[in-house]
């Protein structure tokens, strides 16, 4: 199950003169979500991060199942996987109409000022660890 939804409607200035998404936006979609999960999840907005470091990502990989269009409603649904002592691993379904659009696989790195490696601060990785735990 997921760990954050967000909506994002497909507007005009996400397509290409044919009505369908330019895929470079969604990359642009996929980073507003994880904007949203620091903020609304974890209560560490980038606004606060970045006074002194960052989360660049590392790595992605993405698969584009079908065409999103003008007007479509998507739903990016976030899964945190694995948390390592600087980076999160995560993978992003997005889904409009009940059908698949595309899923992508990204690892983020925390970064500290001097934009290497560093570990999550404490209260972070509590909260990144208990989001993952399973039920019991």
């Amino acid at each position: 199950m997921a760990h954050f939804s967000y909506p994002q409607k497909v507007l005009f200035k996400h397509c290409d003169p044919a009505g369908i998404v330019f895929y470079p936006r969604f990359f642009e979609m996929i980073n507003d979500a994880i904007e949203a999960l620091f903020a609304d999840l974890l209560r560490w907005p980038f606004e606060e991060i970045h006074q002194s470091g960052a989360v660049p990502t590392k790595g992605f990989e993405v698969e584009f199942k079908a065409p999103a269009r003008h007007g479509d409603q998507l739903t990016l649904e976030i899964t945190l996987t694995k948390l390592g002592r600087t980076s999160l691993a995560l993978e992003t379904l997005a889904t409009a109409d009940g059908t698949t659009r595309f899923t992508a696989k990204q690892t983020l790195v925390h970064v500290g000022d001097t934009l290497r490696p560093t570990p999550w601060p404490e209260p972070i990785r509590q909260r990144l660890t208990s989001l993952m735990e399973p039920d019991t």
